[in-house]
């Protein structure tokens, strides 16, 4: 199975599309056309697209982007330290998600990525950030808290927990 993934250089926020099982040009132009439509609503809307030089990247993945205004840059070949923040965030799903489950399909597969992509946007902390996660906010400033307080919460299946402050 495979799966696409947009991740923003500048705050770190990962997008992850449905996955398949043979990729073809055919379907990355539909995940291309899908991401411009996620993003495109957004004050900061998508600028540059970086790839490798997969076959897969044809002149209609070239043209989608440029309809949304969208420019292009095709890495150059064998170079992915050029592309290392992408490759590091597929390695840590497969290490820290995908690795600790049986896989039963395209649907557990796409739920997987989904949970897993939402808890690193909206929960895991990164030190490029701050320390807060890619669509996080500053929070107010919190005194020191009782353990009575705190609340374990759990995601991608119970396999990451997050401590949090209770809700009143």
């Amino acid at each position: 199975m495979y799966v696409m993934v947009w991740l923003c250089v500048t705050t770190r926020e990962a997008i992850v599309s449905e996955s398949t099982e043979h990729p073809n040009s055919a379907w990355v132009v539909k995940q291309t056309e899908a991401f411009l439509d996620q993003t495109m609503n957004r004050s900061e809307k998508p600028s540059i697209v970086m790839h490798d030089r997969d076959a897969k990247f044809t002149k209609e993945f070239v043209s989608t982007l440029n309809k949304h205004g969208v420019r292009h840059n095709a890495l150059p070949m064998a170079s992915p330290n050029l592309n290392g923040r992408c490759e590091r965030f597929i390695q840590m799903v497969k290490l820290e998600c995908l690795a600790k489950f049986i896989v039963f399909g395209k649907r557990h597969l796409d739920h997987l990525c989904q949970e897993f992509t939402e808890y690193y946007n909206e929960k895991r902390s990164h030190t490029e950030c701050g320390h807060l996660p890619p669509l996080g906010t500053v929070p107010d400033e919190v005194q020191t808290l009782k353990l009575s307080q705190v609340e374990v919460k759990s995601y991608v299946g119970g396999l990451v927990k997050s401590f949090e402050w209770k809700a009143a």
